[in-house]
């Protein structure tokens, strides 16, 4: 299988209980999307939704040395990819609820809420993508400059 896919299942095995559906068809949205010069640094899969109780948005979020990648097939036809690059990006807040957890990216033009996580997860996720944006934001930063 591809390389996303590869991530995303290591993710599943490593921290079960979480809520994702199809993983397969949304790690084959994101393979599709990734430029040749970038690298799939980390990948995981979860719902893209505010509530705990809607559990039929599942994605698969890739964070590579560019930007983070959110993919989803649609069930008839179609499919979603929403990105993120460091320049977007704001912060971010974690929620550790009773079952699972849930992780609010702020951007510039939106909130983007990753729902229905393990609780084991949240600290590794939260890890990845703190530092791979802070790391692609100074590069960022820097070319700018130039």
């Amino acid at each position: 299988m591809g390389k996303v896919y590869d991530r995303v299942i290591r993710f599943k095995n490593k921290f079960p209980g979480g809520i994702a559906w199809r993983i397969k068809k949304h790690s084959q949205v994101v393979e599709e999307y990734i430029n040749p010069d970038e690298e799939v640094l980390y990948a995981f899969c979860a719902q893209k939704n505010e509530k705990f109780t809607e559990l039929f948005n599942t994605y698969a979020f890739v964070l590579t040395n560019k930007r983070i990648l959110l993919g989803r097939k649609r069930l008839m036809w179609g499919s979603l990819l929403n990105t993120i690059t460091p320049d977007l990006y704001n912060d971010m807040q974690v929620y550790k609820g009773l079952i699972w957890g849930k992780i609010t990216i702020d951007t510039i033009k939106e909130k983007i809420v990753i729902s229905n996580l393990p609780k084991k997860s949240l600290d590794e996720i939260e890890t990845n993508i703190s530092e791979q944006m802070m790391e692609a934001k100074k590069k960022y930063q820097n070319e700018k400059k130039d």
